[in-house]
């Protein structure tokens, strides 16, 4: 089994490496990617950058070179709930993409043209395995779409509207356009956020980024340590 586990920041896989054995490391596009073995698992980790472009290019080449079995994306996220707050996780059931419009000729908002779909379903066995490790880590979490695009979400009308149009519990930069690749190649993909900022915008997210990042990993390391068992 290979898992595929894409951060967009440094900081978000940086534990994920030091767990890892066996390393080495190959580029491709500008991406390092490190390989290595976590118990009976390999692992592909990947810092992809921010935005949806290199959230997208890291993911194609994880599949194409790497022949990742599934694809787990990682990292921090606005709430958009308030059921969420600052070191909450949100764990998506599916995805979309809130800056994807061409509602003007008269498609839905967040169409993606060409598979003619507004939400992309994660992977119901890998959430399934997510929710353990959470409960037991006693993070508290929410369940509900993860919608993605190219901005950094602060003002509470834009907030408003994306809950509105998608009924998005947490708002980031890279996860559907991951999805978005993995649909298409038809690999098992889930979105783990945990929750940088809320109504602190900004300010909340120079905080709490790390703290966020790193709660990230750890239950992300918890899951490959008991993913050969669950998926076999």
């Amino acid at each position: 089994m290979k898992i595929g586990v894409i951060g967009a920041m440094q900081m978000e896989v940086d534990e994920l490496k030091m767990a890892l054995s066996e390393t080495k490391v190959e580029t491709y596009s500008g991406v390092h990617f490190v390989c290595g073995k976590m118990e009976d698992v390999e692992v592909v980790a990947a810092v992809c950058g921010i935005g949806k472009v290199f959230a997208a290019v890291c993911a194609q080449t994880m599949i194409l070179k790497f022949g990742v079995d599934m694809v787990i994306n990682i990292g921090v996220a606005g709430s958009l709930t308030k059921e969420l707050g600052v070191l909450d996780v949100a764990l998506a059931d599916k995805v979309c993409q809130h800056d994807m419009d061409t509602s003007p000729i008269g498609d839905p908002v967040g169409l993606l043209s060409g598979i003619n779909m507004i939400y992309l379903p994660c992977s119901d066995k890998m959430r399934g395995l997510m929710e353990e490790c959470l409960k037991e880590q006693n993070v508290h979490y929410a369940v509900g779409p993860v919608a993605s695009g190219d901005q950094f979400i602060a003002s509470e009308e834009k907030k408003e509207w994306i809950r509105r149009h998608f009924e998005a519990i947490a708002a980031e930069m890279e996860g559907a356009s991951i999805g978005h690749v993995c649909y298409i190649n038809q690999v098992p993909f889930l979105v783990l956020r945990s929750i940088s900022d809320s109504d602190g915008g900004a300010m909340d997210y120079q905080t709490f980024a790390e703290k966020a990042a790193l709660q990230s990993i750890e239950v992300v390391i918890r899951f490959i340590k008991r993913a050969a068992e669950y998926f076999a």
